[in-house]
């Protein structure tokens, strides 16, 4: 297996927030707190053992025991969460919703980067102890994003009426989407091993969080995963003054959305992707997860007929937190409160939205965590490597946009030459000529000149698009294998780890999959990863 790398700003496929954040843009330090490099922990380390207090480990210790309760725990993950209750022993993170079937490919580079920079952080501070973290989004209750994932370019898909928090949906109804895809993946012992684990996962799991528990376990458990649900009565005890500031003093409101005005104004080209509301709290019960909101002194709970005062709210709050369920914005604040945690490992959006966070954190006396971006990778098959040199391509133009790879590569497979510049240069040195002629005689002909050469380039640039546009029907073979593997490795023109499923990649690899990917991803890399697989 070989691993090359392009920067992410090349691949045109990461927005340009993030990618200055990876060039460490000035304007952008104020928003994170270090960059993640392995000197940086250092100072992490030390300022989040400083405002971690030492009570909550014991309390996220016992939550964590119970929330394992009836799953058959690996040693490795046994032996982290006892790691817990100790001052040493830090936390890296990273969380993702209960997509069926793991859903996307890049829910595994998200756990496997979080495992290795466990691990690369225990080889560079032995005194410490690192556990790796899933934070498994329980809470969120957009059914359809979650409910398929894709298989040979079809999707999957459970179909139910749902509502409220997605980890507690029943699992009734998945068996019969167990046998629609155990009828596309065949019986190898590969295949055969797939369905053991769709059916141990969905079939013998009554809720959807149980579920992804289990196969989260299953495919990771020997690594020492970690994995935590948010939704604990237990763990949002810890919540409940945090909340209180944000539901009755508005604070993440107001420090977020000066963070997103002073991100605008350094460049108009930062996409915002989560925007604070008043108050950024769901109410859950029986089913239903719907935002407060307040109007004039009560407070309501949106689509239902429950309404409380401020008195009566807060009580609420003492006494059932868990029916206080953070948004985007207030979760993240969760997450470092109840974990000693020092970096967490996201997506490109999902940093986007950190990097709005970080007053906010300031705000509430909670360390502020370095922010990785996830390993991304474009696995590449032997068979699908045999093609790309077959066809002499190379792999960084197969990031282009389809129009512009195929006439890249046109320019340099034909046998004469449809690049006009030096035509154009040409030209443009004749104007030159003219315009002196103009300026030295009469000056009213300079726009005459400039139309005239407008009108000339023009008629090149046409001439040359009718060129390449024959070229193109005449190497038309080499044009459709082209385009076969690009959209083979990039499906509905999109990285391939936000399409395929990793059931794709199992069935050729197997049980092998896992460890060859955590061997070659290197989280600290900083740049998008090109995995040869063998």
């Amino acid at each position: 297996m070989e691993v090359d790398c392009i920067p992410f700003r090349e691949t045109g496929y990461f927005s340009k927030l993030i990618c200055d954040y990876l060039d460490q843009k000035k304007e952008l330090i104020p928003f994170f707190n270090r960059f993640p490099n392995l000197d940086n922990f250092k100072d992490q380390l030390k300022e989040k053992a400083a405002n971690y207090p030492v009570a909550n480990r014991k309390i996220l210790v016992n939550a964590l025991n119970g929330q394992y309760v009836g799953f058959q725990v690996s040693d490795a993950t046994a032996e982290k969460i006892t790691l817990l209750e100790q001052k040493k022993t830090f936390t890296v993170v990273t969380g993702h919703q209960l997509n069926l079937f793991t859903g996307p490919l890049y829910f595994l580079y998200k756990i496997i980067s979080t495992i290795n920079l466990s691990e690369q952080l225990k080889s560079e501070y032995p005194e410490h102890d690192f556990v790796p973290i899933y934070w498994m989004a329980t809470e969120d209750h957009d059914f359809d994003e979650i409910n398929y994932f894709n298989f040979n370019g079809q999707k999957v898909q459970w179909n139910k009426d749902a509502s409220g928090a997605v980890g507690s949906l029943s699992t009734e109804g998945l068996d019969s989407v167990m046998d629609t895809f155990a009828s596309k993946i065949g019986n190898t012992d590969n295949a055969n091993r797939l369905k053991s684990m769709f059916k141990s996962a969905y079939v013998e799991h009554s809720n959807l969080s149980d579920a992804t528990r289990y196969l989260a376990n299953e495919l990771f458990g020997k690594y020492g995963l970690v994995i935590v649900d948010g939704d604990d009565a237990v763990l949002k005890q810890l919540l409940v003054p945090f909340a209180k500031k944000d539901i009755i003093g508005h604070e993440p409101f107001h420090k977020v959305s000066e963070s997103i005005d002073a991100l605008s104004t350094i460049s108009s080209d930062y996409t915002i992707q989560v925007n604070p509301r008043e108050i950024n709290y769901f109410y859950l019960l029986n089913g239903i997860r719907e935002r407060i909101v307040k109007k004039d002194d009560n407070f309501y709970v949106n689509n239902t007929e429950i309404e409380f005062s401020q008195s009566e709210l807060l009580q609420e709050l003492e006494s059932y937190p868990e029916r206080f369920s953070p948004n985007v914005i207030a979760r993240p604040l969760y997450q470092e409160v109840i974990l000693p945690n020092l970096c967490y490992i996201g997506g490109g959006g999902e940093l986007a939205y950190w990097l709005e966070l970080k007053s906010y954190f300031d705000s509430m006396d909670i360390t502020f965590p370095m922010l990785l971006l996830r390993n991304s990778a474009l696995l590449i098959t032997e068979k699908e490597l045999k093609k790309i040199e077959k066809l002499d391509l190379k792999v960084a133009d197969l990031f282009l946009k389809q129009n512009s790879f195929i006439n890249k590569k046109i320019r340099e497979i034909s046998n004469i030459d449809i690049d006009f510049s030096p035509q154009k240069k040409h030209l443009e040195e004749q104007f030159r000529n003219l315009y002196q002629l103009a300026e030295q005689t009469d000056k009213t002909f300079i726009g005459a000149v400039k139309a005239q050469e407008v009108k000339q380039k023009k008629g090149l640039d046409a001439l040359e698009k009718r060129l390449l546009k024959a070229q193109k029907r005449k190497l038309k073979d080499h044009v459709v294998r082209m385009t076969d593997i690009q959209n083979e490795l990039f499906p509905n023109k999109s990285l391939q780890e936000r399409q395929l499923n990793f059931s794709t990649l199992y069935l050729e690899f197997g049980e092998q999959l896992i460890p060859n990917l955590i061997e070659h991803l290197q989280p600290l890399a900083h740049e998008f990863l090109i995995v040869k697989m063998s």
